[in-house]
């Protein structure tokens, strides 16, 4: 019965995860499609061999009417050139399934090097500055005594429950004061510290044995050693945990950038998705295909970080 229900139990976690996963499936696919068949109905998971030709610095999707010797007929069979009839070489006519270039358009149509390098510089800075200052707050709660740390600490936590959008104007307002509006001061500062994040950390921190404070108060260790050279290299999974909540959160992020930004130098990939996507309307492909390279890095840190991820959540365990 033991195993029976073992057995259940991953099978039913097995279908939930792929339920998951199924909407970034079908993104990755449907970016590889042609633009007619990323509208067809109804909808094919994977994408059918076809005849493809490149006219007018796009990739039509084309039914051959006609085979010669060297040229070749064929109807477009979408898009506003639908119904043309082309006569084009027979080396430039190609078969196939998945349209990799759909990638490459996507990137040359907007500037998404700028925008990867926004996301980046913003994500980073957040992550290093609530590293450093989640740190030092979560240590003097976890382990110094000092008047009204309790209630102190108590009022830190009611902020959690304010919604950010009550503080969006205050903020705004703020920064529009200080002339940081339209730069990376406005995209970074607000977001150098984090309650959730401290206490998070101070949870973990409040798990270290107390004999260690004790041996190196003995050792004539000073609060900053202490930090720096047992608490610090005793929470590794925990300050990656939490420099992935922080990372991932600030490269999504969407409404703050796109309340502080207005040039398109300064646009994040998210406000720059968001823009590609009122731009290119119905090419569906190309979003698919810049969705899909901007989740890419998100990706790539998690996996390379899932080992440690996993013991940081599982340590901290948000206990007394």
């Amino acid at each position: 019965m033991k195993r029976l229900w073992k057995i259940l139990l991953h099978f039913i976690l097995g279908v939930s995860s792929l339920i998951m996963i199924m909407p970034f499936i079908w993104m990755v696919l449907t970016s590889l499609k042609s633009p007619a068949e990323s509208i067809a109905f109804p909808p094919k998971w994977i994408p059918s061999a076809k005849y493809y030709v490149s006219y007018e610095n796009s990739t039509e999707e084309i039914i051959i009417k006609e085979k010669g010797k060297d040229t070749w007929k064929g109807i477009i069979k979408a898009g506003r050139n639908r119904g043309k009839v082309l006569t084009v070489k027979k080396e430039d006519v190609h078969k196939k399934r998945f349209l990799w270039e759909n990638y490459l358009k996507a990137w040359k149509s907007a500037p998404f090097g700028l925008y990867f390098f926004n996301s980046f510089f913003t994500a980073v800075v957040t992550t290093v500055a609530q590293l450093l200052t989640s740190a030092l707050a979560a240590y003097a709660f976890a382990k110094l005594d000092f008047p009204l740390k309790n209630i102190l600490f108590v009022i830190l936590l009611a902020t959690l429950m304010v919604p950010k959008q009550v503080i969006l104007i205050p903020n705004y307002v703020i920064l529009a004061k200080l002339g940081w509006i339209d730069t990376y001061k406005a995209l970074t500062v607000p977001w150098l510290a984090s309650v959730f994040s401290i206490y998070f950390m101070r949870q973990y921190f409040e798990s270290i044995p107390k004999d260690l404070f004790s041996a190196a108060k003995i050792d004539g260790c000073t609060h900053w050693q202490t930090l720096t050279q047992i608490v610090i290299p005793l929470s590794t999974s925990v300050f990656v945990t939490t420099g992935l909540f922080t990372f991932i959160a600030s490269w999504n992020s969407l409404l703050w950038p796109l309340i502080v930004t207005n040039s398109p130098s300064m646009r994040t990939l998210q406000v720059g998705l968001t823009v590609f996507n009122q731009e290119s309307g119905t090419n569906w492909t190309q979003l698919m295909a810049a969705s899909t390279f901007s989740l890419a890095p998100l990706i790539i840190v998690f996996f390379l970080a899932q080992k440690t991820f996993i013991e940081g959540i599982a340590s901290s365990g948000l206990k007394e």
